[in-house]
């Protein structure tokens, strides 16, 4: 099998085909949105017998931790043909893709998951629980009669794209840099929409929210994502939503960072049971969905700024993905020995104090502790996390951060 970089004029259409083979492409234009947003992607391609049959691909980005933000290689897709399955083209490809991008200063990488277990064998460690719901809009309540929004089509990609660059971020929010990725994504949603507002200055767009096409005239709809500076420009767009109720029964949406948005709905229980088993049903369901892990552990743990008493331990670190990667790789994982101290002024650097206590762990549930996603005590019974009963004490006591929130899928 070989392994190289990707060439559009040479390798399009037969990742175009492999793409249709998963179900990632269903009508002619999520071509044209493949083509662009592979253009804002780093992108590897495996060969069978001289025919491309994989393919992988990623996008730089950033995770906002607390108040700094962290560097980020986005694994955006990791896709087999059907005949190259189960031979560890993916798993390689995948490996290589992440080596290349943490030589190149990437401090973390994140993917979104087909299933629990697959990408732990390259260290990753999965995310919190995300809620995603559907309700009626019209069941929404709020004091706001907004003003009359901007309509906004695929052709305002480059609004968009910094429209959600100035949006307002929490801990775990994710910012993918390069708008062919936002571009793609708005042409992917064939027949999609967007309401937003101007700034006062009448040049950039403040606030928005992207939605896909209609199934029909009563929908549902789907909201894709929301982008706003503050929270009462996310009321001003939960009342936009709000007023699609005239026509359209369901929206679907993840639930913005920071409410619940059951605080908005009238008898939300009642709608849920009264729409059980119809197209329109109201739901509200939590998924985990995506993974991370830490690629430079000296980087990540340089700027976390904790509040607390500080804590120095041992970290012996194992980390999976050098398995999957060739002895002469750009990077090879961080398995090793730390000694690490959190608190205000954190950092990580090699070696061993012998009169420390000591934490063994995969890089992928150190990542879900220092993320945040769950604490030490309880990565300790159900992932790969050992420590003292006062080490894990007093990092349940440090360690007491936001849930984590994407915000932005890839």
């Amino acid at each position: 099998m070989v392994h190289r970089k990707y060439y559009p004029e040479k390798d399009l259409e037969a990742c175009v085909a492999i793409w249709r083979q998963v179900g990632w492409i269903e009508e002619k234009a999520h071509e044209k949105a493949m083509e662009v947003f592979l253009r804002g992607c780093r992108v590897l391609v495996g060969e069978q017998e001289g025919r491309v049959e994989a393919l992988v691909n990623s996008t730089p980005g950033s995770v906002r931790y607390l108040d700094r933000d962290i560097s980020l290689c986005a694994v955006c897709g990791v896709t087999t043909g059907y005949s190259a399955r189960r031979r560890g083209l993916a798993g390689r490809l995948t490996a290589e893709l992440i080596a290349l991008d943490a030589a190149e200063g990437a401090e973390m990488a994140g993917l979104g998951i087909f299933d629990q277990g697959y990408y732990d064998k390259l260290g990753f460690g999965t995310g919190p629980y995300e809620v995603y719901m559907g309700f009626d809009p019209a069941t929404l309540e709020l004091g706001i009669d907004p003003p009359p929004p901007v309509r906004l089509t695929p052709d305002d990609w480059e609004l968009v794209h910094r429209s959600r660059h100035r949006r307002l971020l929490v801990h775990g929010n994710t910012t993918l840099l390069r708008p062919e990725i936002t571009r793609g994504e708005m042409l992917w949603s064939t027949g999609g929409f967007g309401l937003g507002y101007m700034d006062s200055e009448g040049e950039l767009l403040s606030h928005h929210f992207w939605c896909g096409m209609a199934r029909g005239e009563h929908g549902p709809y789907t909201i894709h994502w929301l982008a706003y500076r503050d929270y009462f420009q996310l009321l001003e767009l939960l009342a936009l939503i709000r007023n699609l109720g005239d026509q359209v029964h369901l929206v679907k949406m993840g639930e913005p960072q920071a409410v619940q948005l059951q605080d908005f709905l009238r008898t939300p229980f009642r709608s849920r049971r009264k729409t059980e088993r119809s197209r329109y049903e109201s739901f509200s369901r939590a998924m985990a969905y995506w993974q991370v892990r830490i690629c430079d552990l000296a980087a990540c743990i340089g700027k976390t700024g904790l509040d607390g008493e500080p804590v120095t331990f041992n970290l012996r670190l194992t980390d999976p993905i050098a398995r999957y990667l060739d002895d002469d790789s750009p990077w090879r994982g961080i398995s090793g020995d730390y000694v690490v101290t959190l608190g205000p002024d954190s950092r990580a650097e090699k070696g061993h104090r012998g009169s420390l206590p000591l934490m063994e762990a995969s890089v992928g549930a150190f990542s879900r502790m220092w993320m945040g996603v769950r604490p030490a005590s309880g990565l300790r019974v159900t992932d790969d996390l050992c420590a003292p009963d006062g080490l894990i004490e007093s990092l349940d006591r440090l360690l007491r951060l936001p849930v984590p929130r994407i915000d932005w899928e890839y």
